[in-house]
């Protein structure tokens, strides 16, 4: 483990129980296709158990369940910043709700006409903006479009959980006690699968190897065999759930409530930010449980910032 893999872990015994919430996204929520929401509890020693899973097939359901509790620590699975490269090369506000107000007040044909026309004035290989934490997490750019439509995402999500009043953490304040962090299941089943697949929502590919995947998955987490140290507890019902629905939405939603009990261990722990990385860039954001291997651009001055803000313009 090297020095900012040490510095960024944290050990898993706590001594307060909280509630944590993890969020498997859609910008486009449907009765057949909808948000799945992990609502479980952070307990003593490491401990995450898994209360239900909530369906919401729209986003006023989904804002509704956002509400429901008075306190929460939650891992979303959409992105909460746009690249900072990204922003100043469109001349868009470089403080966060600024930018984030700007950019929701665009159409999706609008950001993608953007978008394009950024990535057409680039090099082959390098046609994506990345956020420092999306190079650590290996994630997708948050200005994609397409393949996932990551930045349809943040479109549709951003404004429900400002409108449900959450506290982004590092970024916006809102209700202190509902907390909001940026969370990527991708980044936590790898440490588990490596390259391998577990989940597809094309019929063909739901394979025996992805169910023998998720499994696999399960069993870590259960186990607290992660980097994060946490213990799943499910059970049988739950336990099969996960396992056997192929799209993988549950056990999505799972794993970004792991990574929200991971961000509530930080903090118990003295960790500032629920464990995100100081400095964190105030208009990227950061996914929790990230690790900053990779050197990524610090955010300017107050007096950079001060020369680079600016209003939004329009396509």
């Amino acid at each position: 483990m090297d020095e900012a893999q040490a510095k960024f872990r944290v050990q898993a015994q706590t001594s307060s129980s909280a509630r944590v919430l993890g969020v498997d996204f859609t910008s486009r929520p449907t009765a057949r296709k909808p948000i799945v929401m992990a609502w479980a509890h952070h307990k003593e020693g490491g401990v995450v158990v898994l209360e239900e899973l909530v369906r919401a097939p729209d986003f006023d359901v989904f804002e509704a369940e956002l509400k429901r509790h008075p306190s929460y620590v939650g891992g979303f699975d959409l992105p909460f910043g746009l690249p900072r490269e990204l922003v100043l090369a469109l001349g868009w506000p470089t403080e966060w709700l600024a930018c984030m107000q700007t950019f929701g007040a665009h159409t999706r044909a609008e950001l993608r006409a953007l978008f394009m026309d950024f990535c057409a004035k680039r090099a082959v290989g390098s046609k994506f903006a990345h956020r420092g934490t999306d190079l650590c997490a290996d994630s997708s750019s948050s200005m994609k479009w397409v393949n996932p439509p990551v930045a349809y995402m943040m479109h549709a999500g951003v404004p429900v959980l400002l409108s449900a009043g959450l506290t982004f953490v590092g970024l916006h304040p809102g209700d202190p006690k509902r907390l909001a962090l940026e969370a990527y299941p991708g980044l936590l089943a790898r440490e588990v699968l490596g390259s391998r697949s577990y989940k597809s929502d094309d019929r063909a590919k739901q394979t025996p190897d992805r169910l023998i995947a998720r499994k696999d998955i399960v069993h870590a987490l259960e186990l607290g065999l992660t980097r994060l140290g946490l213990r799943l507890k499910l059970t049988h019902a739950q336990r099969e759930e996960l396992i056997h629905e192929p799209q993988g939405d549950a056990l999505d939603a799972v794993l970004c409530a792991v990574q929200a009990a991971w961000g509530h261990t930080a903090h118990l722990q003295g960790l500032p930010l629920h464990g995100l990385p100081e400095p964190l860039d105030p208009l990227e954001g950061w996914i929790v449980s990230a690790v900053p291997t990779v050197k990524s651009p610090r955010p300017p001055s107050k007096k950079s910032r001060a020369k680079t803000s600016g209003k939004g313009v329009k396509p």
